[in-house]
């Protein structure tokens, strides 16, 4: 059997997004590229997930980011071009909050850049966050899963961050 990047702690990390979500009648989206359609995987296997979960597009390919998802031209593994996913798949599919994730799994450096390099950037439907750069070790399933986890993470933040009262 192979193995796979979804464990117990991207399942826990799951039920924490749900949990925040949870009475706000709010949803997320994601747009994925290195990650490959498993972080969507592990969102729609979440409690409820069709309660809070609106979908997501897995653009593999640069043209599929350029046209689609409407990032920047050139490199792909960049910040504009996660903060651009991110942006685009919330408005995409209707979502509240959304993340874009892009990089280089692995084994095999791209664009320059070592495997484990990964780009995160989340939107709350009106504007995506800075993208944050991850250096990530291990085989590309290591990557996959250190990056799913961030990701979920990320998401949760924003949710919290957008959920505090305005001072």
């Amino acid at each position: 059997m192979r193995e796979t990047p979804i464990d117990e702690t991207v399942e826990r990390l799951v039920r924490e997004l749900r949990d925040v979500l949870s009475g706000q009648d709010r949803c997320v989206a994601t747009a994925e590229s290195l990650t490959g359609g498993y972080l969507a995987a592990a969102l729609s296997a979440g409690p409820h997930a069709e309660r809070w979960y609106r979908g997501g597009i897995v653009a593999y390919q640069p043209e599929v980011k350029y046209g689609l998802l409407r990032t920047p031209h050139g490199p792909v593994v960049t910040a504009p071009t996660a903060q651009a996913m991110a942006a685009s798949a919330a408005v995409l599919l209707g979502a509240d909050y959304a993340v874009g994730v892009t990089g280089v799994g692995g084994p095999a450096p791209s664009e320059g850049k070592p495997a484990g390099t990964v780009y995160i950037s989340t939107s709350d439907g009106k504007v995506a966050t800075a993208a944050e750069l991850y250096e990530f070790e291990g085989d590309p399933v290591r990557v996959l899963h250190q990056t799913i986890c961030a990701s979920l993470r990320a998401l949760i933040a924003r949710v919290l961050e957008c959920d505090q009262p305005a001072p």
